[in-house]
């Protein structure tokens, strides 16, 4: 590996480098940097012998990076944000802020976090707009990547586990981040006059019984199916909806159990169910809500996470469990 000298390095090229990795196209990330094709490949030229490693490649209409280019981005991207943050600070003020959001979330989610939220940006942000989108995934990070969504916010296992797994002292690159909203657990949800309603949920019965599943993809097969099988037990899932609400408007009229997120149940108003403990332990389901780090210095997205928070503490400030997120903080 060629030992580069800082000293010499001329800061301009990462500025070039930082662009065409976000734009991976030449003529875009010259036309944002407003100079020249010519200008972005010579400094690509410059970049590339002074690192020894080619960072992009001709592909189709545009450019790919390497493995070098990708590992070294997260890091350039993060000092440059700063550096402008500390020479060039924007101020943000809500009061006449016009930014527009676009929030992925489940139907559960949305009932607890966005009538809060709404109302915060009534108070205090009258200018700014709310996309709220469907979430259709565990692992949002391709829709923040590509930018189709500024923030995730769910119950994503996987993101949690590699961001956990970063450590506050590790190298890797991450280039998203995430803060605890709440903490739920789920219930078993029947039909007042169920013939399971009367008494206590056992695991012989809750196996026996036909099953409605909520699932983002459609597959007849969840989280709870997974412990099921741990346990050597499994279920019979008739049926796939995907959206909360719904689940709980079919069960209300058949003889269908499904799996609900408690809180849900009573901001939901579906008054003819009933609910039980599941009949086996299931890890708590937290809420996160996920970004990419290109945003966490940009004064507008920390004023909307803040936001998030304080609507989360206020949806959860009388109900036990789940709980507030601070309460968590030392489980991160």
């Amino acid at each position: 590996m060629i030992d580069v000298n800082f000293r010499t390095l001329d800061l301009n090229l990462l500025r070039v480098f930082d662009e065409v990795m976000a734009e991976r196209n030449l003529t875009r990330a010259a036309r944002n940097l407003s100079i020249t094709q010519p200008a972005v490949s010579n400094a690509l030229r410059r970049l590339r012998e002074t690192l020894g490693d080619e960072l992009v490649r001709r592909s189709g209409a545009g450019v790919e990076p390497t493995p070098r280019a990708l590992a070294l981005w997260p890091t350039v991207r993060d000092a440059l944000r700063q550096l402008q943050h500390t020479l060039a600070p924007h101020e943000f003020d809500a009061a006449v802020a016009d930014d527009t959001f676009v929030l992925a979330m489940a139907d559960a989610t949305a009932a607890e976090l966005v009538p809060g939220l709404v109302r915060i940006v009534e108070e205090e942000a009258p200018a700014i707009s709310l996309r709220v989108v469907p979430l259709t995934t565990r692992d949002p990070r391709p829709l923040l990547e590509n930018k189709e969504v500024d923030m995730a916010i769910g119950y994503f296992p996987l993101v949690s586990a590699n961001l956990a797994a970063r450590g506050p002292s590790s190298t890797a690159a991450q280039p998203f981040e995430a803060q605890r909203l709440y903490i739920g657990e789920y219930v078993c949800v029947m039909r007042q006059g169920h013939p399971l309603a009367d008494h206590p949920l056992t695991l012989d019965a809750f196996c026996a019984a036909r099953h409605l599943l909520v699932t983002f993809s459609g597959r007849p097969y969840g989280f709870i199916d997974q412990t099921l099988g741990a346990l050597g037990r499994e279920r019979r899932v008739v049926a796939t909806v995907n959206q909360f609400l719904t689940a709980g408007r079919v069960v209300a009229n058949s003889d269908l159990l499904t799996v609900l997120p408690r809180h849900f149940v009573k901001v939901a108003g579906i008054e003819q169910l009933v609910l039980r403990e599941l009949p086996f332990q299931q890890p708590l389901v937290h809420v996160d809500a996920v970004w990419h780090r290109q945003a966490q210095q940009d004064h507008a997205h920390e004023w909307l996470r803040e936001a998030l928070l304080r609507s989360a503490a206020a949806a959860f400030a009388d109900a036990k469990p789940p709980r507030p997120a601070e309460e968590f903080s030392e489980r991160r």
